[in-house]
């Protein structure tokens, strides 16, 4: 492939003014991927990187925040996914480190989002449907994030050729920021012409070389043998329909769910392993069954996500990946690829002009970029 010497102009879209970024594209918070160190590359290439906080204690959440502003004075969020144990304790550190973007998903973030105005943050909200984009910005958010189906681990069940023209349509005055099936400026062209304002590449992001991921897992999922078609999707594994790279493991998990006493015992182990007292995980577990059933099972899927996403155990592990992995092919740096993207999508957008104005009879050089 050859390298990009020229650098892309700054672009101008609802995002990148709300965001203050150069260019429309998002690395999302992937637990155990999304680190200070990605979060900051992404940033510092035009982009914006959210950290994942998932895995992390409040004091984590704290230091990785330190980390990512000592090594880019650019805008950057973290994630918060306020269905899970310790989420409100890592957005409490985000609101007093004041940090630019919190993106928050599968929960009402009302009072996150009135504290984070009040510094001037924005909030970016992930949906994966209209009922919940109205919620949403019900709730405060400037900005949406739509998780089509192709999307790696927990996307919607509409893809984002319809579910962005969709809620575009039903929300014109919101920013859209696409996810699911993006990984190259073809996709962020057409995320534009459909009505979106950036797009989120998460596993393109996982595969380059400032990414924790584990170096096996990149080398499988950039094998040119790789295709599309390499992922499966279902509600067994975690609890909420995922979407994951296809292996023995991955299709034994999806085909034969743990029984309900080894997800409780998983979720224990596994909360214990990141810190999360007992004492906020049983009272619901009691309580709130069917809420805390999909945590316990989300929970009970820690480890086989952790032998592939750290350990690079293939074999025995479960990687969360999008249908994108068809289209990746390298291990670029994040600022090679970021400006790949950008190049290609100009290219796209130019030779859409020129197609449209030969059909309306014009010659192709009166295209203009």
């Amino acid at each position: 492939m050859a390298a990009i010497t020229a650098t892309a102009p700054a672009v101008r879209t609802r995002i990148t003014s709300l965001f203050g970024c150069k260019y429309p594209i998002l690395l999302p918070g992937m637990s155990w991927i999304s680190s200070p160190t990605l979060v900051a590359a992404v940033s510092n290439a035009g982009g914006v990187g959210i950290l994942a906080t998932g895995p992390l204690t409040a004091d984590e959440t704290r230091k990785a925040i330190r980390t990512i502003r000592s090594k880019t004075d650019q805008p950057f969020g973290i994630g918060a996914t306020l269905l899970m144990p310790g989420s409100k304790e890592n957005v409490e550190v985000a609101i007093a480190e004041q940090v630019p973007i919190v993106n928050i998903s599968l929960g009402k973030g009302n009072w996150i989002a009135d504290r984070v105005h009040e510094y001037n943050g924005k909030i970016l909200a992930t949906v994966t449907n209209s009922k919940h984009a109205q919620s949403a910005i019900d709730s405060g958010a400037d900005a949406l994030m739509l998780t089509g189906h192709e999307a790696a681990a927990h996307g919607g069940d509409v893809t984002s050729l319809v579910l962005t023209p969709s809620i575009a349509r039903r929300y014109p005055d919101v920013p859209i920021v696409a996810a699911g099936g993006y990984a190259d400026g073809r996709g962020l062209a057409a995320a534009i012409a459909l009505g979106a304002d950036a797009v989120a590449m998460g596993s393109r992001f996982a595969i380059t070389r400032e990414s924790p991921l584990a170096q096996q897992m990149k080398e499988i999922v950039s094998n040119p043998n790789s295709t599309e078609s390499d992922t499966l999707y279902g509600k067994n594994f975690d609890g909420i329909p995922a979407r994951v790279l296809k292996n023995e493991e991955a299709t034994r998990l999806m085909k034969n769910p743990a029984s309900l006493p080894v997800v409780v015992y998983r979720a224990l182990v596994a909360a214990r392993k990141m810190r999360i007292p007992l004492y906020k995980v049983i009272p619901g577990l009691l309580t709130q069954w069917e809420k805390m059933y999909i945590i316990a099972q989300f929970g009970a899927a820690t480890e086989s996500l952790m032998k592939a996403t750290v350990d690079g155990n293939y074999k025995d592990g479960v990687q969360f990946i999008g249908q994108s992995q068809g289209l990746i092919e390298d291990i670029p740096t994040v600022h090679e690829l970021v400006q790949r993207v950008m190049h290609e999508a100009m290219d796209a957008t130019s030779r859409c002009s020129a197609t449209f104005l030969e059909a309306d009879g014009l010659p192709a050089s009166h295209s203009a970029m």
